[in-house]
Formats: structure tokens, C-alpha cells, sequence
């Protein structure tokens, strides 16, 4: 355990922020995830936009790569972009 009196405060910054950086990435994983579960082409569409602009906030908050989010929207991009429209 620590002692000194700003290595307590790093310990109890840190853990803020790491509960902070989870939640965001979780938050990420599920909306790519219900981009790639959705079988429609314009519901998917929409939930694209919504995972793509939550995507970018987290990069410029850093918690994840320029790149990395970058190939998850090019992915996704793909995906969509492949699906069907569904008959009415």
C-alpha cells in the first residue's frame, strides 16, 4: 500500500478513471455489436451512425486508438454495406 500522500491520490485518480475507460469501451463493444446483429440494410444504417459517432468521441477522449477505431468503422461500414434491403 502506499504512503505518500500523492501516491494514495494517483491510486484512487487511477481507478476513477480505468471505471470510467471501461464503461466507454463496453459501451463500444455493445454497439458494434448490435450493428453486426441487425439483418436489415436502413436499421443497420442508422445503427452505423450511432456506433460510428460514439466510436470517434471515444478516440478523441483517447481510450481507443485513431486506428483501431478506424478499422472497427471500416469494418462495420463493410458489413452494412453488404446486407440486403429487407422486402416490405
Amino acid at each position: 500500500m502506499a504512503h505518500h500522500k500523492s501516491a494514495k491520490k494517483r491510486i484512487r485518480v487511477s481507478e476513477k478513471r480505468r471505471l470510467v475507460n471501461k464503461t466507454s469501451i463496453t459501451k463500444s463493444r455493445t454497439l458494434v455489436k448490435k450493428v453486426l446483429d441487425i439483418k436489415d440494410k436502413t436499421e443497420a444504417a442508422s445503427a452505423l451512425k450511432e456506433a460510428v459517432s460514439y466510436l470517434d468521441k471515444v478516440v478523441s477522449k483517447g481510450r481507443l486508438h485513431k486506428n483501431t477505431v478506424a478499422r472497427k468503422k471500416s469494418r462495420l461500414a463493410r458489413h452494412v454495406n453488404k446486407l440486403a434491403v429487407a422486402a416490405k
